[in-house]
């Protein structure tokens, strides 16, 4: 399936896990992929991974600190200015913070990871829609959580700054549908990523079970009975990309198993 030739897509959090493998997926449907992360050597194995299977397919990588929202400004806005092209796709993507209770958290950590997740994101769309309007398409597709549906027990911080990214991706697709311009998120439940590594370590040394237990724990709230693979989770991101979803603007798709409860 090459339903994206002719298309350049930018992903970040792509050093590994769902950004990875979006980046490796979008790669073999023909696009041209950027990829953006804070780990050179990481990139650069990623990037030498990816599928090169048309004439005018060509890869690149970005490095930026996401802690650091004026970096990520200075290094999209030079990448643009250099390529003087077009970026089709953008595929926001950034780990999460520690897990704990709301009750416990410090002021800092709402405002850091805030600046991490929706201004970063707030960067990369602001700077790459003029081209997008320009080219008549586009696709902004963040990745976000289950949370912004059901909030998820002592992820505190997270829950509550998912939210609002998921309400500015809401605003923002009322804002630039008429462009043809979607904007839409993914929604992972519980993934064999790394991130997810950490907290069931984090719940394990909590409530003195095996980490082998804290995962047969998440995998049995899952109707599945299973942990997704960050694979699974980038088809869903490649079909939002694609033609195939022209019509699909601004919606939270839930790749979790059927795990979140509500509608």
């Amino acid at each position: 399936m090459k339903n994206l030739i002719n298309k350049t897509a930018i992903v970040s959090g792509s050093s590994q896990g769902i950004g990875k493998e979006t980046a490796l997926l979008l790669a073999s449907r023909g696009a041209s992929v950027v990829l953006l992360a804070r780990n050179e050597e990481k990139l650069r194995n990623v990037l030498s991974e990816l599928s090169v299977g048309q004439e005018n397919q060509k890869h690149d990588f970005l490095v930026a600190d996401f802690s650091k929202p004026n970096e990520l400004n200075a290094v999209i806005q030079k990448y643009i200015a250099q390529k003087n092209g077009f970026v089709h796709i953008l595929v926001n993507n950034t780990g999460g913070p520690k897990g704990g209770l709301i009750k416990d958290a410090k002021p800092e950590e709402f405002i850091n990871t805030f600046q991490q997740h929706l201004i970063c994101n707030h960067i990369l769309a602001q700077a790459l829609i003029p081209g997008m309007i320009a080219s008549g398409f586009g696709r902004i597709i963040n990745v976000i959580s289950t949370s912004v549906k059901q909030p998820l027990n002592g992820l505190g911080v997270s829950n509550t700054i998912r939210g609002a990214v998921a309400n500015w991706s809401k605003t923002l697709a009322n804002e630039l549908g008429e462009y043809n311009i979607t904007v839409n998120n993914v929604l992972p439940g519980a993934t064999n990523t790394s991130r997810l590594s950490d907290i069931a370590s984090s719940k394990a040394s909590k409530t003195n079970k095996t980490v082998d237990e804290v995962y047969s724990s998440m995998a049995a709230q899952v109707p599945m009975q299973r942990i997704a693979e960050p694979q699974e989770v980038a088809r869903a991101i490649a079909f939002l990309a694609s033609n195939e979803a022209d019509y699909i603007n601004g919606v939270n798709l839930p790749v979790d198993g059927g795990r979140t409860k509500s509608l």
